[in-house]
């Protein structure tokens, strides 16, 4: 019988700990095969591969940047358009009204300006950020993250996940060190 998390779950999740990028990855890519999929894996630099190693392929913030894109270039045609059209025209050397060439360029910027914000507010939305704690932060290791440690992490809440069986197969993958992450 699997051990979920509830309110009564001691721990968060296990933690092995690895020396190497390759070790981390190798890692990954055998807790994904074993069918785990609340997991998560910590690295002081990027290492490809390793999103789709531990089944990450979601794509959301694409979608938000577009819709802030969309959402500037009718903001910033809308603007030109309200103040050169409705709200203050001027016939100045005999051009038209509504110049919508001359509304390309102010278009163009308030597009990319949106996209960029929603780019950010989006993926800080999204990854759960400013995030001041996470349980992993209790385990001392961890501390070295961000140095020159690599390390995965299988919650408690994986419907594969036994306490036993999971601590098991993580010292199977040969790591530095496997830990409980209390709650």
């Amino acid at each position: 019988m699997a051990h979920h998390a509830d309110a009564t779950t001691p721990f968060y999740a296990l933690m092995a700990e690895f020396d190497s990028a390759d070790a981390l990855l190798s890692a990954a890519t055998a807790v994904g095969k074993a069918g785990f999929t609340k997991t998560d894996a910590y690295s002081p630099f990027p290492i490809h591969g390793l999103a789709e190693a531990i089944g990450f392929h979601e794509k959301k913030v694409a979608p938000i940047v577009l819709a802030g894109g969309v959402l500037g270039m009718l903001g910033g045609y809308g603007l030109e358009y309200w103040t050169q059209v409705i709200a203050y025209p001027m016939n100045i050397g005999g051009r038209p009204i509504h110049s919508w060439p001359a509304f390309i360029v102010p278009t163009f910027e308030t597009t990319i300006l949106f996209a960029a914000g929603t780019a950010v507010l989006g993926m800080l939305a999204l990854n759960g950020l400013p995030e001041p704690y996470h349980p992993v932060f209790n385990v001392p290791q961890f501390a070295r993250a961000s140095k020159d440690r690599f390390f995965i992490v299988i919650e408690a809440r994986d419907p594969k996940f036994d306490l036993d069986a999971t601590w098991s197969f993580l010292t199977s993958l040969k790591p530095r060190s496997v830990s409980e992450v209390d709650q």
